[in-house]
């Protein structure tokens, strides 16, 4: 979707564009970025981005904007098709060729494309398919410039001549499980399909939802692709912005080299089609197997940049946007009608999508929430909003503004976006100046003009059974291409065979975190990071899961949620104006080990953010009527928890792994017994036990310097008072062994199964953590994994599997997670198993092994690329008890992973004998495929874990999966 800029007209873009050997639009001459600098600066309330844009002869547009901050590089590739460009019957076909980009290209074998950028270190490593465009990234070390021009250049150029009915097959396979994943397996997935299938007539591009429908999908022939490749996939109709650390000369020079010979096709023709009008009403029902009714509703708008949009955008921030907003004030806080609320102004180019979203609470009135929200959207329309509205809108949006440039693929992305949607790169400035240029009565105005009763669509989404199309058989995957199916569009060169060498590499650097200690036990990390005016804090406490009383499963996340509730001086809607005003963004929650409350904000707020973040910490009110309400929000959360298959497998299977009684065992919000007995005397004995400064850390990353923390630290947190007894011990029981089982829980209908597969797993500081990571990027932890790539790329079954451990501070999980198809359940448990088996079979070779331990190891610069981040990441390790260098030593210690070390953990934490099986599917269908495997027991399960009844005596658990 669309990221939406906005902030004052002060704001502006300064473009400079150099002149070189390629065509270049005229412009002055860049400056070098200076070692350390950032192409996007900002002073004196203007924001400036340098960039220059230059054109191949072949029409290939570059866009470069030289970025020092980190030793990374951007590739962001944007081809300028999408579902506006499919033709009739050929829904979700641009995403189809999104996936059938990867499949491999003349001179990269399929697959080794992505096992080329893990072994460099990349991250971000993706695709993407909105209506109006494709686009295809990763970032590199910097060294690796020539290697990922090479890499993008073959996409763009070659892809075409592997491409077979081999990898076509698969990848129809792979995108229709992704529907099945994303839409028909997911609470609301046709709620969306059905919204814009009555919003746009049929032959509009816009109509079908992008992803397309089974039948078109699987109708899609090898001719069809080409011929799309054709039209589409040409060096006139690409551009590639290249953010970051690079010398933009030798990116010229290689860009040419490498994309310069393509060649180009004919002109794309535009796309030329009138926006719908609705003059009536239309009002859509969808069942579906959810606990709480949905109502959504969605308008025709003016289409991205033309006049209304803005005026809209920031409508949506007045109605729907956070709890500042009215529909959430109205909604969710006042009458407790509603779980949330989102509103959103979905920009587009041939017309734009104004949408209100509101998912009621049990039991509450459709009607009458439907009523508020008209009355919502009516008031609106004939006042305008307040100055304090407006003024909240454009902090929240300045400061996520900047937020988005912070990452150097998002500057790249944003650039990209500019360079399409308006026809020119440097379009930041003339963006962000009409928010600043609009009125709250020109706000009032286009609310008035747009969103009319009788121009609109009403989908209301309640329970009962899904309605999927009728089911479209999957072929099998031919063994392999026919003859004659492979064809050129571009001219092959010897040279292109050769992976280009890396350049020099820079040291790696990670972000070193200065520890101090204030007078009351509070530890205070400083992390630097100059290149945005953009500060992140997180203030954790050991108050986590861990922490909770036996009979107050979830009491730890109850007080952490309360502590934005309100406190002695503030409201809870107090607290919620006062962050958005701020333009900050404020949470609170807790999790295994600790607890939470992190906020980011501009560096001009921040002192102010961090005085907000100090009073719900140390101030909570915890009163009455704000428990009574997040009571009511926690029930609703636990019955939409329900509805989530990967959710419930692994809630069941924390069950299963830690036991009764253990605090682990239990669901992070706890249950509803639980809930319903929270008071604010529990509530408050919690908070003081737990919420000390000795047992708490304040991590502060970002444009702020070691003497400014000290002093903000001092002031808001020097007088929070240490408790005279020692600190209370946590409930870290190491759980005891559970043996191996097969679980099910039913879920009937499900076109997919949820499985988590898990075992007990070591601790958080365990002396082989590096070589189990190692280790696990190769098994199940990188889209290259043997895994995922074994029941992805080769067979179709899922569209992606993945295994992680998960350290606590004395315990810790193995699992490996994802939702396969329903019908190969059984068959992909075959083939992860076999996995596994080879995994502890023998050491992994020589290729492998530098392959994934890279994959980490030179990955770390770009793992750790925003404020968030960072103080995030410092936080977790604080509260697991990590040294002060547990991060600035990771290179050190990746770099010391053998394959000797790395299979020793193998065979030391993963025994397929002792994985439990959680499967969350529709019984009727998956029980005998799990029947026939021969893992025992096998038992059947509730959506929270509890047994409902055996299917098979308990017998011991077999070695492996058999056939």
């Amino acid at each position: 979707m669309r990221f939406t800029p906005a902030a004052p007209a002060a704001i502006t873009l300064a473009v400079l564009t150099a002149l070189g050997g390629l065509s270049a639009s005229p412009a002055a001459l860049a400056a070098p970025t200076a070692a350390g600098a950032s192409a996007v600066t900002a002073s004196g309330g203007t924001l400036s981005v340098k960039l220059e844009k230059v054109k191949l002869a072949n029409g290939f547009e570059l866009i470069l904007v030289e970025d020092h901050r980190l030793p990374l590089i951007a590739f962001n590739m944007w081809v300028h098709a999408g579902p506006r460009n499919e033709a009739k019957g050929q829904t979700g076909f641009a995403h189809l060729f999104e996936h059938l980009m990867f499949a491999g290209t003349r001179h990269i074998p399929r697959g080794q494309a992505d096992k080329i950028i893990d072994a460099a270190g990349g991250t971000d490593s993706n695709g993407s398919t909105d209506f109006d465009r494709t686009n295809y990234f990763f970032t590199l070390p910097s060294n690796q410039l020539e290697l990922g021009l090479w890499l993008k250049s073959d996409m763009l150029g070659y892809m075409i001549d592997e491409v077979d009915s081999v990898s076509l097959a698969n990848q129809q396979d792979v995108v229709r499980n992704e529907r099945r994943q994303s839409v028909e397996n997911r609470p609301y997935g046709l709620t969306e399909e059905a919204m814009f299938q009555a919003l746009y007539p049929e032959g509009h591009p816009y109509r079908a939802s992008v992803i397309g429908s089974h039948e078109d999908i699987q109708s899609i022939k090898l001719a069809d692709v080409k011929a799309f490749a054709r039209s589409y996939y040409r060096p006139n109709n690409a551009t590639l912005v290249l953010a970051g650390d690079f010398d933009p000369a030798q990116a010229r020079k290689l860009v040419e080299k490498y994309f310069g010979a393509l060649k180009a096709g004919d002109a794309v023709p535009p796309v030329n089609v009138a926006q719908p009008k609705l003059t009536e009403e239309k009002r859509v029902a969808v069942t579906d197997r959810i606990e709480l009714p949905r109502l959504d509703i969605a308008w025709h708008t003016p289409a991205v940049f033309q006049p209304g949009d803005a005026e809209l955008d920031i409508a949506s921030h007045v109605l729907g946007g956070g709890k500042s907003s009215r529909l959430y004030k109205t909604l969710v806080y006042d009458k407790q009608l509603a779980q949330s609320v989102q509103v959103q102004q979905y920009s587009l180019s041939l017309g734009s999508v104004f949408s209100i979203e509101v998912t009621a609470r049990p039991g509450k009135s459709m009607e009458e929430i439907e009523k508020l929200v008209d009355d919502a959207v009516a008031e609106l329309s004939q006042n305008p909003p307040t100055p304090e509205e407006l003024a909240r809108a454009r902090a929240s949006i300045e400061t996520a503004t900047l937020s988005h440039l912070e990452k150097v693929q998002g500057l790249a992305d944003q650039i990209n976006y500019y360079n399409q949607q308006a026809g020119d790169p440097n379009f930041i400035g003339k963006d962000l100046a009409r928010y600043q240029a609009v009125t709250a009565a020109g706000i009032r105005d286009a609310v008035a003009a747009q969103l009319k009763k009788n121009a609109r669509v009403v989908v209301l989404t309640t329970p009962g059974e899904k309605v999927l199309a009728p089911e479209v058989a999957t072929p099998p995957i031919p063994a392999k291409a026919a003859k004659n199916e492979r064809e050129s569009l571009n001219a092959d060169v010897a040279w292109r065979k050769t992976q280009p060498k890396a350049g020099k590499a820079k040291p790696l650097s990670l972000p070193d975190g200065k520890r101090l200690t204030l007078a009351n036990g509070l530890t205070v990390i400083h992390v630097a990071n100059p290149g945005l005016p953009l500060v992140s804090a997180s203030l954790v406490v050991r108050a986590g899961q861990t922490a909770n009383p036996a009979d107050r499963p979830g009491l730890s996340s109850f007080a952490a949620g309360m502590l934005q509730q309100g406190t002695q001086t503030r409201t809870a809607q107090q607290i919620a104006d006062e962050a958005a005003g701020l333009g900050a963004a404020l949470t609170s929650g807790a999790a295994r080990d600790e607890a939470r409350i992190e906020v980011s904000s501009l560096k001009r707020n921040f002192g102010q953010s961090l005085a907000l973040l100090a009073d719900v910490a140390l101030h909570p009110a915890f009163s009455e009527g704000e428990i009574a309400r997040q009571q009511n929000q926690r029930l609703a959360a636990l019955a939409q928890q329900r509805d989530q298959a990967p959710a419930v497998a692994s809630v069941v299977a924390n069950r299963v792994i830690y036991g009764e009684g253990h605090p682990l065992a239990q669901a992070g919000l706890g249950d509803e017994t639980s809930i319903k007995a929270t008071d604010a005397a529990a509530l408050r004995q919690f908070w003081s036990t737990y919420y000390r400064p000795d047992q708490a850390a304040l991590v502060v990353a970002g444009d702020i310097s070691e003497a400014e923390v000290k002093a903000l630290a001092e002031q808001l947190f020097g007088g929070w008072q240490r408790p005279g007894t020692a600190a209370p011990a946590l409930n870290t029981a190491a759980p005891s062994p559970a043996a191996a089982r097969v679980v099910l829980v039913d879920k009937p209908g499900a076109p997919q199964t949820a499985l988590a597969v898990v075992s007990t797993g070591p601790k958080s500081g365990t002396p082989d953590a590096s070589d189990l990571k190692v280790q696990n990027a190769a098994l199940g932890g990188l889209f290259t994994s043997r895994i995922n790539t074994q029941l992805r790329e080769v067979k179709g079954y899922t569209y992606g599997i993945y295994s992680v451990y998960t350290m606590n501070r004395d315990s810790g999980m193995f699992g490996i997670r994802g939702s396969v198809r329903t019908d190969v359940t059984g068959a992909a448990m075959v083939d992860l198993f076999k996995e596994v088996d080879g995994m502890r079979a023998k050491p992994m070779g020589a290729a492998e092994l530098n392959r994934v331990r890279n994959a980490q190891l030179l990955a770390l610069p770009g793992l750790f690329d925003t404020n968030r981040v960072v103080a995030s990441t410092y936080a977790s390790e604080w509260a697991l008890g990590q040294p002060a260098d547990s991060i600035t030593s990771l290179p050190r210690k990746y770099g010391a992973v053998t394959a000797a070390s790395a299979y020793k953990a193998t065979r030391t934490y993963v025994d397929p004998a002792a994985l439990i099986v959680v499967a969350v599917g529709d019984k009727a269908k998956v029980l005998p495929q799990l029947e026939a495997l021969g893992r025992k027991p096998l038992e059947i399960r509730d959506a929270q874990g509890a047994p409902v009844g055996a299917t098979a005596p308990s017998q011991p658990t077999t070695s492996g999966a058999k056939p």
